[in-house]
């Protein structure tokens, strides 16, 4: 499947997350300027990671995704593997931070025990975006 290029279209994740085991979802909003401008550097990302997907996700139209995540500061990264979140934090909006942070998470993958970050907020117990996505 070739990568998407449109990565706020739930329908276009749902179908990239059938046939790959990354999620690297940026949890923004339409209002915030700072998740704006770093929208086209997250989005440059896809074609670099062609077995991973990319998902923009704006907190506020698709809250059903991450009303149990308490979004603190934007923009504001999550990085999963299958049904593990490996990674939930505020990042810097720079594109080389971003590839780097994917590179240092997937480093060692995939195996049984990938640890998550110190540096992550808190995700609800059991709080699996994929699944909310792939359930659309």
């Amino acid at each position: 499947m070739n990568a998407i290029t449109n990565t706020e279209h739930i329908p276009s994740i749902k179908a990239e997350l059938a046939d790959k085991d990354w999620l690297i979802a940026c949890l923004c909003a339409a209002w915030c300027d700072t998740c704006n401008a770093y929208r086209t550097a997250f989005d440059s990302l896809v074609q670099q990671h062609a077995d991973k997907c990319f998902a923009w996700i704006d907190i506020e139209d698709q809250a059903h995704l991450v009303d149990e995540v308490d979004i603190q500061d934007f923009p504001t990264i999550l990085i999963q593997h299958r049904d593990q979140v490996i990674f939930l934090g505020t990042v810097l909006p720079d594109q080389m931070q971003l590839q780097r942070l994917i590179a240092s998470m997937t480093e060692h993958a995939p195996g049984p025990k990938i640890k998550r970050s110190a540096v992550n907020q808190d995700a609800p117990e059991g709080w699996n975006i994929r699944q909310l996505i792939l359930a659309s």
